[in-house]
């Protein structure tokens, strides 16, 4: 059946109030004047390329200020991602549109689907001719960045579509036939979901998108990297929140065990030994007061479900082992040791890997904080591997002093971390201006300071103190 035979237009009886405050019309340097029209025009015009189902919205606000009453967002996507306090614009109208590709897997549940390859894409009526596309972090859904990326840039004028990826949650690995075939989906749905909004955009304003960007966080980064890297003439540029990274020498399956491995002496007693080991792994000096709750919440779960993914074989017919094994029990994750595994998990790992050779301007931002993807192990070696590639002239990296990998923590350590997200959209205002007709370069690479105080929470610049 065709899309629009299956497309479900919902009544204006079912969307929220409209809100006091009109839809602000913020234009970047590049764009051309935001295209306005009647609200939700056009909207019986979409139909989105390859999309199996697609159920669209007219909505007074697409922001989550109005969406999670509303139905069309779910926070729990999108949990300890942002830091209490967070101010995030609203009163943004448009048209949302919930969907899916034809895919196999069935891990996604929203909406009663219980099919993968959903999506959301979200059109507003005053558009300032940009599009930013971005995939779910970690193993989420694809409303994860609504809060953290989808308000803010919708505020701006920006279409915004989101994936999540093909698979997700914590079996993700039980989709696809060879190692690898999980994650490799993540990047092809990801060109998918460019290639259709894209479209989607020319059927509502009757022109394709002058600028789109990439912007994402943790696996989201992972991913921004992958397209820049490969599909480059897809996008002009992109942001790479502390960006997980995955080659043959370099992936968290090199720097988790030996974790595993150590924090229960450490914890028990100090042992200096293991404390020495874990620093030795790539987790920074300073960084102790987050092992607890990384060990307990995401080291030992992210060591045995990417595993998995990559070396179903380390553990025998077990899917993804034992929880929180003792070292020494036979297939324990935490003497997992990629070194000594077969050739074919090296293989598996270079069908995702990353190689540095971007295409189009990237900005990568990282926490020195960082105890799920340690600075040092992460984008520290991928800065490395950009100018390598001799592609350093497209890129600019910030090491974000006291930042930490889920900005949902600073409640908790307000005095020891700061929150990543002021820096991310400072950072994608100057990829606007890099990209845009005036060609502004960014300020130079930088580790940009903690200057402490009330206005970290929503504020940030990336020119270092002197």
């Amino acid at each position: 059946m065709r899309n629009t035979a299956l497309t479900v237009v919902l009544s204006a009886a079912l969307v929220v109030a409209s809100p006091t405050e009109a839809a602000p019309r913020v234009h970047g340097p590049h764009h051309r004047p935001s295209v306005s029209s009647a609200h939700c025009s056009r909207l019986d015009r979409i139909d989105v390329p390859g999309a199996q189902v697609q159920s669209t919205a007219c909505l007074d606000d697409l922001t989550t200020a109005s969406t999670v009453a509303s139905g069309h967002t779910d926070p729990v996507d999108w949990a300890g991602l942002h830091a209490a306090g967070t101010t995030n614009p609203s009163g943004v109208p448009g048209i949302q549109i919930d969907g899916y590709f034809p895919d196999t897997s069935t891990f996604n549940v929203h909406h009663g689907w219980n099919h993968d390859s959903q999506f959301v894409i979200r059109v507003p009526d005053h558009w300032n001719g940009g599009l930013v596309i971005t995939g779910a972090p970690g193993v989420r859904r694809q409303y994860a960045n609504d809060f953290i990326i989808g308000d803010w840039v919708l505020a701006q004028g920006y279409a915004f579509a989101s994936t999540d990826k093909g698979n997700n949650g914590a079996k993700f690995y039980e989709d696809g036939q060879a190692p690898g075939d999980a994650i490799a989906e993540w990047n092809e749905r990801v060109t998918q979901l460019t290639q259709a909004t894209k479209a989607v955009a020319k059927q509502r304003y009757g022109q394709k998108p002058s600028r789109t960007y990439l912007f994402g966080i943790s696996n989201g980064g992972y991913l921004t990297r992958w397209q820049l890297e490969n599909k480059p003439e897809l996008y002009d540029g992109g942001i790479d929140w502390e960006g997980t990274l995955f080659t043959p020498r370099t992936n968290v399956l090199t720097y988790l065990p030996t974790a595993l491995r150590g924090y229960p002496a450490f914890k028990a007693n100090g042992d200096a030994a293991a404390h020495e080991a874990i620093i030795g792994a790539g987790f920074a000096p300073g960084s102790e007061f987050l092992w607890a709750f990384h060990y307990g919440n995401y080291w030992d779960l992210t060591q045995r479900i990417y595993r998995e993914e990559l070396d179903p074989t380390y553990d025998g017919d077990q899917l993804a082992g034992v929880a929180f094994c003792d070292s020494g029990t036979p297939g324990c994750d935490a003497d997992f040791d990629l070194a000594t595994r077969p050739a074919s998990v090296e293989r598996a790992i270079e069908r995702i890997s990353l190689t540095g050779r971007i295409g189009k301007p990237l900005l990568t931002l990282h926490g020195t904080l960082d105890a799920l993807l340690p600075i040092s192990t992460d984008s520290d070696v991928y800065d490395t591997m950009v100018d390598r590639a001799r592609r350093g002239r497209l890129h600019r990296y910030y090491r974000i002093w006291d930042g930490n990998h889920l900005d949902g923590l600073f409640g908790s350590f307000p005095t020891q971390l700061r929150p990543m997200l002021p820096c991310v959209r400072t950072a994608f205002t100057a990829l606007e201006a890099w990209t845009g007709r005036g060609h502004q370069a960014p300020p130079a690479d930088a580790t940009i300071a903690n200057p402490g105080g009330d206005h970290l929470l929503n504020a940030c610049s990336l020119k270092p103190a002197h």
